[in-house]
C-alpha cells in the first residue's frame, strides 16, 4: 500500500459520514417514531403532578407581655444579640410540632393503594381514583364504590408494613399480612380485639364494598414525616427578608391545597400560643399568689385591729417608721422579682444570665430583710409588735393591690396577642400541572429518538467495516477490479418477495436498462481479453462467504453473454445450497449430481432457458453428501472438456471458498476465476484468505467484482455511479 492510501485510511470523510446517515434515514425515523410512542405511553400512564404554594412573613418583635411587665430588664435582654428570625421559623415549619399535628389531624399516616392500579390498567382504563383525607376518616372512591377508614389503630409491629384489605361480603372484611389473616371485623362498626402483638381498633365503613383487594398501611410518625417532606419544601425568599415561601406538590390538587392550608393554620396557632406562653406563665403565678395574699391581708388586718383595741394608740419613733418603710419596700421588690422569675422561666433556663441576675437580686433582698428583722427585734416589745403588725398590713395591702393591677393588665395583653408571623398568601388550588410537561416530553422524545437513531446509524456504519473502496483491493491484493455493481431496489424487492417461492426474475431480462446490468455489460470486453490467454472458455464465479451475490452475478452475466448472440451454459456447482434453478422456474434435479453419479444423461440434465435465447442451464441436482468427491472426479473434468467444445462460454456458480473446498477444486478446471466481494460486508482479510487458497491450489484469481455498491445521499455512488440501484443480496 502506498503512502497516500494510508493517509486516506486515517482520514474521516465528514461528507461521506453525513451522506451515510442520510442514507439510513429509515432507521433514524423509526427510532424517532418509537421514542414518540414511548413518550405518549409515558404521558398516558403518568399521573399529572400539581403544585401549590403559600407565603409567610416573620416579624421581628417582642411580646406584648414583656413590654408591659419586664421594664428595664427587657431593654437589657433585647441588646444581647439578634439573628434572622426566618431561620428558626423554617425549622419550626419542618418540625414534628407542626407537621406531626397536620399528619394527626388529617390522618396522613394512613395510606391506601389500589392493587389493580398497574401500568396496563392505567393504559387502558379511564377509571378515576379519588382519595380524600379528613380529620375523622380516609375515603377511597372509584366508579360507584367507596369505603372509608374511620379508625385504624394497630399494634406497632405492623407499622410501616403493607396489610391486604379484603371485603369478604357486604358485612365483613379482613386484614392480611404475608398471606395470613391477622384481623377480621364487621363493616360500619368499631371492631376491637387483643392479640399477642397488641391492641387492634379498626372501623371501616362501606355501603357498597369492592370486589377486589387493597393494600393499606399505617405509617409511623418518622415515616409519615418523611413521606410528607418528600413533596414539601420551605425556604426564605431572598436573604434576610423575613418572608418564607412554602411549596407542596402531589397528584391531587384538592388534597395538596388542603394539606398546605392546614400546615399554615397549625403553624399560626402554635406561633400565637408560643407568644402568649409568657403571659400564661405569669397569670398562673398570679392565680396562685393573689388568694394567698388576700388571705394574709385579711389576717394581718384582724391582728392589727385587735392589737390597737388592746393597747389603743402606740407612739412609733422615727427610726421605727423608717424600718417599716424599708421593710415594705423590700417585700414589694421581692414579689416583683419572683413575678419576673416566673415570666423568664417560660423562655430561659435556670443558667441563663437573666435568671442568674434575678436570683442574685432575690438573695440580696433576703439578706437585707433578715437584717431589718433583727433590728426590729431589738425594739421595745410593744413597739416591736405594733411595727410587725402594721408592716404586715401595709406590705400585704400594697402587694395585693400591685399584683391585682398586673393581673388585669396581663388579661388584656393575652387577649390582644397576635404572634409575630403573618400569613401573606394562603394555598390556592392549582389549575395546570407542573409535570409532566407534555410538549417538552414530546420534543425531548424527538431529540432522544433522533440521537439514538444517529448513534445506531453510526454504529452500523462503524461495524460495516468491510471493503468500501475498489482501489484498496487493487493496492493491497494487486488484482484488478473488473466491475463495481451498484444496488438495485427493483431486483432486491423481487428477490426478497420470491426467494421462498419457485421463481426469481432475471434482472437482465426484466429490466435490461438497470444500472447494475449496465455495469455487468461493461466487463464483457475485459473477460474476452482474459479468455484470450486462458486455457479454456470456462468462467468460475466464486466468493469468500455466503450472501455476497454470486448467484445474481453468475445468472445475469450468463444472460448478458447470451443476449450478445453467444451460446452460453450456466452451471450451478453449489451442490449443497445452490438455487439457480429458481431463476429458470424448474426443480433442482435432475442435475449435476445425477449426471456425475450416472443416474441421468447429459441431455436430461441440461435445459434451455424459456426467457433468454442461447442460454442453457445445468442444475445442481440433489445433495448426496459427497460434493467434493464428485467435483474432483474424472467424470466432472471430462464433462467440462466436452461442454467447452459445445458452448462459447460456460459460467459456473461455485460454493463459498472459505466455507468448503468445492470452489478451489473447480478452479483447477476453468480458464478464468472471478471472485465476488460485497460492498461494506466482505472483509479485506477474507479476500486475502480467498486469494491465498487459489494460490495454494496452483491457480490464480483473474479479477474481483465489487457487488452491492450503496448510493449515498446527494446522488453519489461512492466511486463510479450516480444512481440508487443494487444487485441482489442472495446466495
Amino acid at each position: 500500500m502506498n503512502q497516500n492510501s494510508k493517509t486516506n485510511d486515517d482520514t474521516i470523510d465528514l461528507k461521506e459520514l453525513f451522506f451515510s446517515l442520510i442514507a439510513q434515514w429509515k432507521v433514524i425515523a423509526l427510532c424517532i417514531i418509537l421514542s414518540l410512542i414511548c413518550a405518549l405511553l409515558y404521558l398516558r400512564i403518568t399521573s399529572p403532578v400539581y403544585s401549590t404554594d403559600a407565603m409567610v412573613q416573620v416579624e421581628d418583635g417582642k411580646s406584648a407581655a414583656s413590654a408591659a411587665l419586664m421594664g428595664e430588664l427587657k431593654d437589657i435582654s433585647g441588646g444581647l444579640g439578634a439573628k434572622s428570625p426566618a431561620d428558626a421559623e423554617i425549622e419550626i415549619l419542618n418540625s414534628r410540632l407542626v407537621l406531626g399535628e397536620v399528619i394527626k389531624n388529617l390522618n396522613l399516616n394512613i395510606q391506601i393503594k389500589d392493587n389493580q392500579d398497574n401500568l396496563l390498567h392505567r393504559l387502558i382504563s379511564q377509571d378515576k381514583i379519588k382519595l380524600q383525607y379528613t380529620n375523622n376518616s380516609v375515603s377511597f372512591q372509584k366508579k360507584n364504590a367507596e369505603f372509608s377508614i374511620k379508625k385504624l389503630e394497630i399494634p406497632t409491629y405492623y407499622y410501616d408494613k403493607n396489610l391486604i384489605l379484603s371485603f369478604l361480603d357486604k358485612n365483613q372484611f379482613s386484614l392480611s399480612y404475608k398471606d395470613q389473616v391477622v384481623f377480621k371485623g364487621h363493616l360500619n362498626q368499631l371492631n376491637q380485639t387483643q392479640d399477642n402483638k397488641g391492641l387492634w381498633s379498626v372501623n371501616i365503613e362501606s355501603r357498597s364494598p369492592f370486589q377486589q383487594d387493597f393494600t393499606i398501611s399505617k405509617l409511623s410518625l418518622p415515616s409519615a414525616m418523611q413521606a410528607l417532606q418528600s413533596t414539601y419544601s420551605v425556604a426564605e425568599k431572598g436573604k434576610l427578608t423575613g418572608v418564607i415561601g412554602l411549596n407542596y406538590s402531589g397528584t391531587d390538587k384538592e388534597h395538596i391545597t388542603q394539606v398546605l392550608n392546614h400546615i399554615l393554620a397549625v403553624y399560626h396557632a402554635q406561633n400565637i400560643e408560643r407568644k402568649t406562653l409568657e403571659s400564661k406563665q405569669t397569670l398562673n403565678f398570679l392565680d396562685q399568689q393573689l388568694p394567698d395574699l388576700k388571705k394574709q391581708l385579711e389576717e394581718s388586718e384582724i391582728k392589727f385591729n385587735t392589737f390597737r383595741e388592746q393597747y389603743n394608740t402606740v407612739d412609733v419613733t422615727q427610726e421605727s417608721e423608717l424600718m417599716l418603710k424599708q421593710n415594705v419596700e423590700l417585700e414589694k421588690m421581692r414579689i416583683e422579682l419572683k413575678q419576673k422569675q416566673a415570666e423568664y422561666s417560660a423562655k430561659y433556663t435556670p443558667d441563663h444570665p437573666l435568671m442568674t441576675e434575678i436570683n442574685a437580686q432575690l438573695a440580696a433582698i433576703d439578706k437585707k430583710s433578715t437584717e431589718l428583722n433583727q433590728a426590729i427585734k431589738r425594739l421595745p416589745e410593744t413597739q416591736r409588735l405594733y411595727l410587725q403588725l402594721y408592716r404586715d398590713v401595709k406590705v400585704n395591702t400594697e402587694l395585693y393591690t400591685s399584683l391585682l393591677n398586673s393581673y388585669q393588665q396581663l388579661k388584656i395583653v393575652k387577649a390582644g396577642e397576635i404572634g409575630n408571623v403573618r400569613i401573606i398568601d394562603t394555598a390556592v388550588e392549582p389549575v395546570k400541572p407542573i409535570k409532566p410537561k407534555k410538549l417538552i416530553v414530546l420534543i425531548l422524545s424527538i431529540f432522544v429518538g433522533g440521537f439514538i437513531g444517529v448513534m445506531i446509524a453510526l454504529l452500523r456504519n462503524m461495524l460495516a467495516s468491510g471493503i468500501k473502496d475498489s482501489s484498496r483491493i487493487e493496492n493491497e491484493l494487486d488484482l484488478p477490479v473488473y466491475a463495481t455493481v451498484p444496488r438495485s431496489p427493483i431486483q432486491e424487492s423481487r428477490v426478497q418477495l420470491l426467494k421462498k417461492k419457485k421463481t426469481i426474475p432475471i434482472l437482465a431480462v426484466k429490466n435490461s436498462e438497470d444500472i447494475a446490468i449496465e455495469s455487468l455489460r461493461s466487463i464483457r470486453t475485459t473477460i474476452h481479453f482474459a479468455l484470450a490467454n486462458a486455457k479454456n472458455n470456462i468462467i468460475a464465479v466464486s466468493g469468500p462467504a455466503p450472501e455476497i451475490g454470486k448467484s445474481f452475478i453468475s445468472t445475469n452475466l450468463a444472460a448478458i453473454f447470451a443476449q450478445s448472440n453467444k451460446k452460453v451454459l450456466l452451471i450451478d456447482a453449489d451442490l449443497r445450497r445452490g438455487y439457480l434453478h429458481k431463476y429458470f422456474g424448474r426443480e433442482a434435479s435432475p442435475g449435476l449430481t445425477e449426471y456425475l453419479s450416472n443416474q441421468n444423461s447429459l441431455e436430461q440434465c441440461i435445459i434451455q432457458s424459456d426467457t433468454v435465447a442461447n442460454l442453457d442451464f445445468f442444475a445442481r441436482g440433489k445433495n448426496q453428501g459427497n460434493a467434493s468427491e464428485m467435483l474432483s472426479s474424472q467424470r466432472f473434468s471430462e464433462l467440462l472438456q466436452q461442454l467447452s467444445q459445445q458452448y462459447d462460454h460456460i459460467i459456473i456458480d461455485t460454493p463459498p471458498i472459505l466455507a468448503v473446498t468445492d470452489g478451489i477444486i473447480i478452479s483447477q478446471f476453468v480458464g478464468v476465476n472471478l471472485v465476488v466481494a460485497r460492498y461494506a460486508k466482505t472483509q479485506m482479510k477474507e479476500l486475502e484468505l480467498t486469494v491465498s487458497r487459489f494460490e495454494q491450489a496452483g491457480t490464480k484469481v483473474n479479477g474481483i467484482i465489487l457487488n452491492d455498491i450503496q448510493a449515498t445521499a446527494g446522488g453519489s455512488y461512492g466511486y463510479n455511479y450516480a444512481y440508487a440501484y443494487t444487485s441482489s443480496k442472495d446466495d
